[in-house]
C-alpha cells in the first residue's frame, strides 16, 4: 500500500511537494484553507469589471531552474513569457535598455551597463570593480551588505541607483537591512553566472488562472487530494511524532508523513506552545522578520505606454508592469513598491494619490487620460527578510519530528524569498520523504 502524505497549503511550496511525490507513486492529500490553488500568489476578482487582478505582479527569472521545472511538470510553462530586455527610465523621461550581446557571461551584459544613462563612468567603474569583488567572496559570509559595499568603495549614487535598484526588487528589502549573501547570490547567480540568468519572465495571465484548469487537471490525472477550505486547526504531537491533523471543521485526520508548507508564524500557530518552547528548530522562527510590498493598480482610457514593463530609478514606485488592454476601453498598470515600509501610517487614498502624480510626471499622455479606477494592495508580511545572518534561523526541512518535514521560501533552500527558494523547498522536503522510504531519488534540479 502506498505510503500517505499530507501536505498543509497548497502555495508553490506545497504544490510542489505534491507533484513529487505524486509521480514517485506515494497517496498524497493537500489540506488549503483558502478557496483556492497558489498561496500567497493569488488573484481577486475586480468587483467592478469581473477580471481577475493579481495581489502583486509575480516574476521568475532565467536562472529560477525548480520553478520552470515545477511549471514544466504540469503543463503550464507555456504561461510564462520570457522578456530578454529590461527597461530603466528616470524621473527626466529617459530610458535605457540593458539587454545581452553576443559575448560569453560575465560579459554579455558589459555593453548595456556601460550604456546606463543614469550612473556616471565614476559610478560604473567602481560598480564593476565591486562585482568582481563580489564574485570572490566567500558565498556564505553575510555580513552588513551596505557595509560592504562601503568597504568597496561604492559611490552613494551607485549604491542608490544600480545596488539599491537591483536588490529592493529581488530581495524585497532596502539596502540598509540586507546581508552579504543573497545579495551576492542576485548578482552572481542572476547576472554573472549564465546569459540567460538575468531574463525576466512574466506570466500572461492573471494568477488564479495560472494555478487553475491545467494544474488542477494534472493533479486528479496524478490522484492527487486536493481539500480546499481545509484550514488545519492543530498538529498533535505525541513521542516526537505527529500523531494526527486535527482540522477547524472538527475532523482528525492521520496519515504516514505530513510536510508543513504553510507560512511560519502560521506553523508555530498550528503547534502546541510546550512543543515550540522545548525545540529550538520551532522556536527560532520567531527570529524571522518579515517585509512588505505594497501594489497599485490603475486602469487608464488609453494606452499609457508601449514599453512592456519600467523599471524605476529615483522615483517612489519600483517597477511598472503594462498589462495592456484586459478589458475594451480600459488600460491596465500595475506599479509595485517592494519593501514598502515608507507607507506605513499612510491611507491607500495617500498612497494611490503619490503613484498617480508619479505616473503622470513620467508619461504625459497621462494627462489627456482619464483614471477609470484604483486599487491600493499592500502584503504586510509578504516575504522573510534577508537581513545578515538569517540563515541561521530558516530551519532545514527535515524537523525533529520524525514524519513532519517542513517547507516553505523561508525554510533553509540556499535562496532567498522567492518562487524558485518555494519550490525548491518543496522539492527538498518531497525528497526527504522519497529517502525515508527507502527509495533514493533525487528531486531537485540542477542550477543553470
Amino acid at each position: 500500500m502506498a505510503e500517505r502524505v499530507a501536505i498543509i497549503g497548497a502555495g508553490l511550496a506545497g504544490l510542489a511537494a505534491a507533484t513529487a511525490l505524486a509521480e514517485r507513486g506515494f497517496n498524497v492529500t493537500v489540506m488549503e484553507a483558502r478557496n483556492r490553488l497558489g498561496g500567497r500568489a493569488g488573484s481577486f476578482t475586480d468587483a467592478t469589471s469581473g477580471q481577475l487582478v493579481d495581489a502583486c505582479q509575480h516574476v521568475s527569472m532565467g536562472c529560477c531552474t525548480n520553478l520552470a521545472h515545477f511549471f514544466k511538470t504540469v503543463g503550464i510553462d507555456h504561461y510564462l513569457q520570457p522578456e530578454s530586455c529590461l527597461y530603466f527610465m528616470t524621473p527626466d523621461r529617459r530610458v535605457s535598455a540593458f539587454h545581452a550581446d553576443r559575448l560569453p557571461a560575465p560579459l554579455h551584459l558589459a555593453r548595456s551597463f556601460l550604456g546606463l544613462h543614469f550612473l556616471s563612468w565614476k559610478d560604473k567603474w567602481r560598480i564593476a570593480q565591486g562585482l568582481l569583488r563580489l564574485k570572490r567572496t566567500p558565498p556564505e559570509d553575510d555580513p552588513p551588505f551596505l557595509d560592504w559595499l562601503h568597504k568597496n568603495g561604492q559611490t552613494p549614487a551607485g549604491i542608490e541607483r544600480f545596488w539599491g535598484v537591483v536588490l529592493t526588487s529581488a530581495l524585497n528589502e532596502s539596502t540598509e537591512r540586507i546581508g552579504l549573501k543573497y545579495a551576492r547570490k542576485v548578482f552572481v547567480d542572476g547576472f554573472m553566472g549564465h546569459r540567460r540568468g538575468f531574463e525576466v519572465e512574466l506570466p500572461t495571465v492573471p494568477l488564479g488562472r495560472l494555478y487553475g484548469e491545467e494544474l488542477e487537471s494534472w493533479m486528479r490525472e496524478h490522484r492527487v487530494e486536493v481539500r480546499l477550505n481545509a484550514g488545519v486547526k492543530s498538529i498533535d504531537v505525541e513521542n516526537s511524532r505527529v500523531r494526527a491533523l486535527m482540522l477547524r471543521s472538527g475532523e482528525e485526520f492521520s496519515v504516514d508523513w505530513i510536510i508543513s508548507a504553510a507560512p511560519f508564524d502560521r506553523l508555530l500557530d498550528m503547534l502546541h506552545p510546550d512543543t515550540v518552547a522545548a525545540l529550538p528548530y520551532f522556536a527560532n522562527l520567531k527570529r524571522l522578520e518579515v517585509s512588505p510590498i505594497t501594489s497599485v493598480h490603475l486602469w487608464y482610457d488609453r494606452a499609457v505606454t508601449d514599453l512592456p514593463h519600467v523599471v524605476l530609478i529615483d522615483c517612489v514606485g519600483q517597477w511598472i508592469f503594462n498589462r495592456g488592454e484586459t478589458t475594451p476601453g480600459e488600460h491596465y498598470l500595475q506599479v509595485v513598491v517592494s519593501a514598502a515600509r515608507q507607507f506605513r501610517g499612510l491611507g491607500h487614498e495617500e498612497v494611490q494619490r503619490r503613484i498617480v502624480a508619479e505616473i503622470g510626471a513620467l508619461f504625459p499622455v497621462v494627462q489627456a487620460a482619464s483614471l477609470l479606477r484604483a486599487r491600493v494592495v499592500t502584503e504586510h508580511a509578504a516575504t522573510f527578510s534577508a537581513v545578515p545572518s538569517v540563515d541561521q534561523w530558516r530551519p532545514a526541512q527535515a524537523s525533529p519530528l520524525e514524519n513532519l518535514l517542513v517547507a516553505g521560501d523561508w525554510t533553509a533552500t540556499g535562496w532567498p524569498a522567492t518562487m524558485e527558494g518555494a519550490v525548491r523547498s518543496g522539492y527538498l522536503a518531497a525528497q526527504l520523504v522519497v529517502e525515508r522510504t527507502g527509495k533514493p531519488v533525487i528531486v531537485l534540479q540542477r542550477d543553470l
